[in-house]
């Protein structure tokens, strides 16, 4: 199933999507009799989703996608975790070994954005870059699990670009405040469950930029995987219901090119990984 967060004439809601077509929470209501709740985080991790899924070859998708404006897909996580240089092609191009267990960054919920909506940029940053990711949603609060424990602890996938503004990363020499920024993680365009990606470790991934491909790459060429991701960070601090992980970058980031063409105002950034959707985001300096 793919779940989206949804916004129509100030008004927000949920639902499943297929094809062109979306299921919303009030529909899910009125065609059910069941009362579904307003919260999306209630309704997909505590059992409200499960109770749907069991009718969804009963049920009609009487709306259209392009009558909403899609929304990040979770609101408010209390996490949102990320990987530096866990794929191995991104990586090599900085001269570096991948490392054995994750080198994360916390990036704060105030980051994220829509799937659609532009990525905006203060004026004094002056290299700001991009990063296809794909991303993780946990499922069940975890805490110290196994490899296998951790793969049924993931709920689903989207993708995220974990924007970062490259000069402020050089100059603090970490990574919070570079890729902090409010906007800086635009994402989605839906969660995609975890049912329908049965091998996330081979989707194909693409960045463009003006249409210009930037990278062109796949999950396959990450160091550590997702599961050892989930497990290796559950011994480290309990992941939450709604938690997202961003699992790292492949090649072809402009991070430390000599020849680097970083974004402009009205750059248009678009990101795609197979079967979980694309991100086509506009950036704007202010």
């Amino acid at each position: 199933m793919k779940i989206a967060r949804l916004l129509k004439e100030n008004m927000e809601t949920y639902g499943f999507v297929n094809g062109d077509r979306v299921l919303t929470r009030e529909s899910m209501t009125s065609q059910t009799g069941i009362p579904i709740p307003q919260s999306v985080k209630d309704f997909l991790f505590d059992g409200w989703y499960e109770e749907i899924k069991q009718k969804s070859s009963q049920i009609n998708y009487d709306s259209k996608v392009s009558d909403f404006k899609l929304l990040p897909p979770i609101p408010n996580p209390s996490k949102i975790i990320c990987l530096a240089f866990n794929y191995k092609d991104h990586a090599k191009e900085q001269n570096l070994i991948p490392p054995d267990e994750p080198a994360i960054i916390i990036k704060p919920r105030s980051t994220l954005n829509g799937p659609t909506s532009d990525i905006i940029c203060p004026s004094f940053v002056s290299k700001l870059d991009y990063e296809i990711e794909l991303a993780l949603i946990i499922g069940k609060d975890c805490k110290n699990v196994s490899e296998e424990e951790a793969k049924k602890a993931i709920f689903g996938y989207m993708v995220l670009n974990d924007a970062s503004a490259r000069d402020i990363q050089a100059k603090d020499k970490q990574f919070t405040r570079a890729k902090g920024f409010d906007t800086f993680a635009p994402c989605g365009p839906w969660i995609t469950t975890a049912d329908e990606i049965p091998d996330p470790q081979d989707l194909k991934m693409m960045t463009k930029v003006n249409g210009t491909i930037r990278q062109n790459s796949s999950t396959s060429n990450m160091h550590l995987k997702v599961t050892s991701i989930v497990s290796i960070l559950s011994k480290v601090m309990t992941l939450e219901k709604g938690d997202i992980i961003s699992t790292g970058t492949p090649a072809g980031v402009m991070l430390n090119k000599p020849d680097a063409v970083f974004l402009k105002n009205g750059d248009k950034v678009e990101m795609e990984i197979e079967r979980l959707g694309k991100l086509e985001n506009t950036i704007k300096f202010v």
